[in-house]
């Protein structure tokens, strides 16, 4: 699915997140930031947008949604991310990829690697 808006980048995001295994794929309830863009049964994701790499805070805030959630996280990016952020991640288990604007996400670490080879 090719990206025109942001909603076609959360939309290819939760279909790879189902194609993976991933259940209960949804917005997250209100009480949560808006940062973070999906839902499901064991995970937390965020969908990053923006023109510019995705920052080390934003991996951050991510981590700690799911910490909560006692949840694995997932974040796409169509910029990339920095390398702060990307050294960050790999640190806390996040799952980077990197979504480009066909709609097709890959893996972009280790997590993210060993999240597309066991699914969900």
């Amino acid at each position: 699915m090719a990206i025109r808006k942001a909603e076609d980048a959360v939309t290819a995001a939760g279909a790879y997140l189902t194609w993976l295994g991933f259940r209960g794929i949804g917005p997250p309830p209100q009480e949560l930031a808006s940062d973070i863009a999906l839902r499901a049964d064991g995970l937390v994701a965020q969908v990053d947008v923006s023109s510019r790499p995705t920052p080390l805070r934003d991996v951050e805030c991510l981590w700690l949604h799911a910490l909560s959630a006692s949840a694995h996280s997932a974040c796409f990016s169509l910029a990339g991310y920095t390398d702060d952020a990307a050294a960050r991640a790999e640190q806390l288990g996040v799952a980077l990829f990197a979504l480009d604007l066909s709609g097709a996400p890959q893996p972009a670490n280790g997590a993210a690697d060993e999240m597309y080879s066991t699914g969900a």
